[in-house]
């Protein structure tokens, strides 16, 4: 074991949130190591093929200078920036991850942690290749990775590996020529249902929404460029259009303050479920679509799943199905953080599931901080995004300064 001060503050995860983390936190002269892979989540959990829900202009990681946005990866590679009317490609924002790692927090150690733990008033921190050293402070910004939601009523296919979680494919290619039920409405099942397509697999999406919903086409690439009168009914903001939205991506930091099951509320129906505009020409019309369903029960058939559907009236119906991708979404939950030990997660308040933070991010444990989506149900839907990380990163490195 190394001293007490071997690092002051340690990042945990080196995609978006864990870069702007840390850069923050450099620029304030706080010493900090990062640890993990860049933008591996991004590489090895999303399908190739995919396109970021969130326009470029609010695609950017948060730096102290501004000087390393998505514009300037695009010049740097010599390209011209698109705007509202042209979705970032996957591939793009993995590229421009590594590059702004590279410009702005090119320290990171690509090292895995296994467990962290508590070291009297600090933390021990033990890592996969043997090292432990002990931190006054530790951000966890792990992303989306702990949390990939598999609802109970699928799971009886599991130990068959007849269902799946969109994160558990990085090529959906692998389903070609099969029959796959795709569970959910929202962005990643209706682009999973596309891709797959697309990939020469069958998909047959399965909905509890009476109708798919799909936002509405940009008429400009600039906000900017469009009427006062639309801007003014509907302001521009980092999420998409409208008041609300503006005020969600404008003052997050008011979000802690509304009523827990408010806050709740807003985060399940801000946003979703719905995809983006430009997937409706890629489902609309090519995939098969069972809307007013829910599953009522799963098991294994003799030709892969059999899925019982019940609608709204209470009838049912039978679909099969070589395979089942449950786009269900993500939901926040301390005890699924396996490399908290449980001594240190059972210390950990939550608000339902997820950590209980305050106005710097930083949990009911002093010196253990949340970022990401692990913040989202305390300031809300914008760090559900990557144009979160400057508020997020900001609020951090200020707290963790001041803590020091």
């Amino acid at each position: 074991m190394t001293g007490p001060s071997a690092a002051p503050v340690t990042v945990v995860g080196a995609g978006p949130y864990g870069l702007a983390t840390a850069a923050h936190l450099s620029a304030r002269g706080v010493p900090v190591r990062i640890l993990g892979e860049p933008m591996d989540s991004w590489r090895t959990r999303m399908p190739v093929g995919m396109f970021l829900k969130s326009t470029p202009r609010a695609s950017t990681i948060s730096d102290p200078t501004g000087a390393f946005s998505l514009d300037r990866f695009r010049a740097a590679e010599g390209r011209v920036s698109g705007g509202d009317q042209h979705p970032v490609p996957l591939d793009e924002f993995v590229r421009y991850g590594l590059w702004f790692n590279e410009q702005c927090v090119p320290e990171v150690e690509r090292t895995a942690v296994r467990r962290i733990d508590t070291w009297g008033d600090q933390f021990r921190i033990s890592l996969e290749s043997g090292e432990e050293f002990t931190s006054d402070s530790v951000v966890l910004a792990t992303g989306l990775s702990p949390y990939a939601h598999v609802p109970p009523n699928l799971a009886a296919l599991a130990g068959d590996g007849l269902v799946s979680h969109p994160a558990d494919h990085a090529d959906l290619g692998r389903f070609a020529g099969q029959r796959v039920a795709v569970v959910g409405a929202g962005q990643s099942a209706l682009e999973s249902a596309a891709l797959l397509r697309e990939a020469g697999a069958v998909p047959t999406i399965v909905a509890r929404t009476d109708q798919l919903l799909f936002g509405t086409p940009p008429t400009t690439d600039l906000p900017a460029d469009e009427p006062w009168t639309v801007r003014v009914v509907k302001p521009p903001s980092p999420l998409g259009p409208g008041w609300s939205l503006r005020a969600f991506s404008g003052i997050p930091a008011a979000y802690r303050y509304l009523p827990v099951d408010v806050r709740a509320h807003l985060l399940r129906t801000v946003l979703g479920p719905a995809g983006a505009w430009w997937l409706r020409a890629r489902v609309q019309g090519r995939v098969d679509v069972l809307t007013g369903r829910s599953v009522r029960s799963a098991q294994r058939a003799s030709s892969g799943a059999r899925l019982v559907l019940a609608d709204r009236s209470g009838g049912t119906e039978v679909l099969d199905a070589d395979h089942v991708l449950a786009a269900t979404g993500y939901r926040v939950d301390v005890d699924r953080i396996g490399l908290l030990a449980p001594g240190l997660r059972g210390m950990v308040r939550r608000t339902g599931t997820a950590p209980r933070l305050s106005a710097g991010f930083e949990s009911s444990v002093p010196g253990l901080y949340f970022t990401g989506l692990s913040a989202a149900a305390t300031f809300g839907p914008l760090l559900r995004f990557v144009c979160g990380t400057g508020f997020a990163a900001g609020r951090i490195s200020s707290a963790v300064a001041a803590r020091r």
